[in-house]
C-alpha cells in the first residue's frame, strides 16, 4: 500500500461509516436541543416525578387542561401551525370557544364505519398517482386523504386543482414540523384563500364563535392539514411494516389481517411524539410530592407506547382525538385496497418520524417485478446516504426555526394582548 492510500485510509474509513453513526449522534443532538427549548418548568411524562404507572392518571387529572398558554413550547408548535393556531383544535384553551369547535369536528367526522370505508376507497379510486416502481409512500397516499377530507367536509369530490393546493399546505406542514424544510406561507396561505372564497359552500354548521377568515383556518388546520398528515403517516407506516415483512403481506392479502396490523403499527408507531398540557392547579401525587400550577407536562407518547401501553388517539378524558373512529376504518380500508392492488418491499429505515417519507418498491400484484433485488439494493444505500444528509439538514434548519420561533413568539404574543 502506498503512503497515499495510507494517508486516506481513516478518512475513508470515517467517511463510509457515516450512515452508522452520524444521524444517531445527530438525533441525539437534535432531542438535547429540543428539551431545552421549554426551559426548567417542564415536566416530562413519564419521568422522576410521575412514573409509567401514574401516566394515565396524571394525563386524565381535571387540572391538566391547558393547551397554550403558558408554554415555551407552544410558541414553536404555533410557529409550525401558522396559519390559524389560534384557533386549531388542540390549540385553543378549554372553554365555551373549545367546546363549540370540538363538537363541529365531531359532527363533521361523524358517519357510519362502513360508509367511512366506502369513501375512503372512492377517494383511493379518484386520487391515487398512477406512480409505480420506487415511491415514496407518504407522498402516494397524501392525495387520497386530501380527496378524501375534501368530500368529508364539503361533500364532493375534490378537482385536481384544488388537491393540489390542499397536498402543497399539508406537505409543507409536515415537512417543517420534521425539520426536513422551512416553512413555505406562500403554499399556505393559498389554500386560506380558496378556503375563505368557499366558505359558503360548506354543508355543516361552522362554529359561530369564529370570525370568517378564522372558520376558514379552523377547516385549514383541523382537517387540511392535521387529519390528512396524520392519516398519511399512519397509512405509510402500515404499508411500510407490510413491505418489511413478506409473510405479514400475504396474510394481509389472503387473510384479511388489516385491522391487526393497523393497530400494531399505530402501537409501535405513534402518530404523536409529545403532546404538552399546562397544569391550571396543583396535581398531588404519592407522598408530599405534587405537580405545582403552571407546569408543563410534556407527555411521551413512544416512551410509555414501550412500556405496553397504547393510546394512539389519547385519552377521553382529555382531548382524545375527533377521529378515534373514523380514522381507523379508513385508514384500513384504503390499505386493505392498496395491498390487494400491489406488491410492496422495501429495505429502507423505518422509524415513528419516518422523515424518510416511507421509501418502497411498488409493484402491481401479481405482475413480473425486473430487476427487483438491484432496486431494493439501490433502495437500501440510497436511503442510509440520504439519512446522513437529512440528519444535518434536520439540525440546521430545527436550530434556526426553534431561534426563529422564539424570536416572533406567536402564541406568546396572542395570549398578551387577550384578556386573562
Amino acid at each position: 500500500m502506498n503512503s497515499l492510500a495510507v494517508a486516506l485510509l481513516p478518512g475513508l474509513v470515517v467517511l463510509a461509516s457515516l450512515p452508522y453513526w452520524l444521524p444517531r449522534a445527530v438525533i441525539a443532538l437534535r432531542v438535547w436541543l429540543f428539551a431545552r427549548v421549554n426551559g426548567a418548568g417542564s415536566v416530562p411524562v413519564p419521568g422522576d416525578l410521575v412514573d409509567v404507572s401514574r401516566f394515565l392518571e396524571v394525563y386524565s387529572h381535571p387540572a391538566a387542561n391547558g393547551r397554550s398558554r403558558g408554554a415555551a413550547l407552544s410558541d414553536l408548535f404555533w410557529y409550525w401551525l401558522t396559519p390559524g393556531a389560534a384557533v386549531h383544535q388542540e390549540h385553543l384553551e378549554p372553554g365555551p370557544r373549545y367546546d363549540q369547535v370540538a363538537r363541529c369536528t365531531r359532527r363533521v367526522l361523524a358517519m357510519p364505519s362502513a360508509a367511512a370505508a366506502r369513501l375512503a376507497v372512492a377517494s383511493l379510486d379518484a386520487a391515487l398517482p398512477s406512480r409505480t416502481g420506487l415511491v415514496r409512500l407518504r407522498d402516494l397516499v397524501m392525495p387520497v386523504w386530501a380527496e378524501f377530507y375534501h368530500r368529508v367536509v364539503f361533500g364532493r369530490p375534490c378537482t385536481d386543482e384544488v388537491r393540489a393546493l390542499i397536498v402543497g399546505n399539508a406537505d409543507d406542514v409536515v415537512t417543517a414540523l420534521k425539520c426536513c424544510g422551512l416553512r413555505h406561507l406562500d403554499r399556505r396561505l393559498a389554500l386560506t384563500r380558496y378556503l375563505d372564497r368557499v366558505l359558503d359552500e360548506v354543508p355543516h354548521e361552522l362554529p359561530s364563535a369564529l370570525g370568517r377568515r378564522e372558520k376558514a383556518l379552523y377547516l385549514q388546520g383541523t382537517f387540511f392539514n392535521t387529519a390528512i398528515v396524520q392519516s398519511s403517516e399512519a397509512t405509510a407506516h402500515v404499508l411500510m411494516m407490510l413491505a418489511a415483512d413478506p409473510a405479514l403481506q400475504r396474510a394481509a392479502v389472503e387473510d384479511a389481517v388489516v385491522d391487526h396490523i393497523v393497530e400494531e403499527a399505530l402501537r409501535r408507531f405513534p402518530l404523536f411524539g409529545v403532546a404538552h398540557r399546562i397544569t391550571s392547579a396543583d396535581i398531588p401525587l404519592s407522598g408530599d410530592a405534587v405537580i405545582p400550577s403552571g407546569s408543563v407536562l410534556c407527555f411521551n407518547y413512544p416512551e410509555y407506547h414501550r412500556t405496553g401501553g397504547s393510546i394512539p388517539f389519547g385519552v377521553a378524558a382529555n382531548r382524545p382525538c375527533p377521529a378515534w373512529h373514523i380514522a381507523p376504518v379508513t385508514v384500513k380500508a384504503v390499505t386493505g385496497e392498496l395491498v390487494r392492488r400491489f406488491a410492496l418491499a422495501t429495505t429502507a429505515a423505518h422509524t415513528r418520524s419516518i422523515p424518510n417519507r416511507g421509501p418502497c418498491l411498488l409493484t402491481p400484484r401479481g405482475e413480473p417485478v425486473r430487476l427487483r433485488v438491484p432496486a431494493l439494493v439501490f433502495l437500501r444505500l440510497r436511503d442510509r446516504w440520504e439519512d446522513v444528509w437529512r440528519s444535518l439538514v434536520q439540525l440546521a434548519l430545527g436550530t434556526y426555526m426553534v431561534w426563529h420561533a422564539r424570536r416572533l413568539r406567536l402564541c406568546s404574543r396572542y395570549f398578551e394582548g387577550s384578556t386573562p
